[in-house]
């Protein structure tokens, strides 16, 4: 396809932005629209998705079966995703609350 051909009058302004609209995702339009996201399909955010909750798993039941006297263990850090370092860096507070772990005391007290 010659994009020229939108300036030649031989491609239609509609069909130039449905081409551009469908590219591939590891296209040169995509990687420079989307930056690093353009490079995780779905897949790899689910694997992430996963890996992310089976660590909060594993840490829900560390903290629920260790003792009380014992440090608790240490909270899973989460996989990065494409985005999270520019997030991190513009934004210095506390993650949201949808993201923090619970109190380990908590975790006790849900399943007792």
């Amino acid at each position: 396809m010659d994009l020229l051909d939108w300036h030649r009058g031989r491609l239609s302004s509609r069909r130039l932005a449905v081409l551009v609209k469908h590219m591939p995702q590891d296209s040169a339009v995509c990687r420079e629209r989307d930056g690093e996201a353009a490079e995780w399909s779905v897949t790899d955010y689910l694997l992430a998705a996963l890996v992310d909750h089976a660590a909060a798993a594993n840490w829900m039941f560390a903290s629920v079966h260790s003792d009380e006297d014992s440090d608790p263990p240490e909270q899973p850090v989460p996989v990065p995703r494409p985005g999270d370092r520019e997030r991190r860096e513009g934004a210095e507070q506390s993650p949201p609350e949808e993201q923090r772990f619970p109190d380990p005391a908590e975790v006790g007290r849900f399943f007792s």
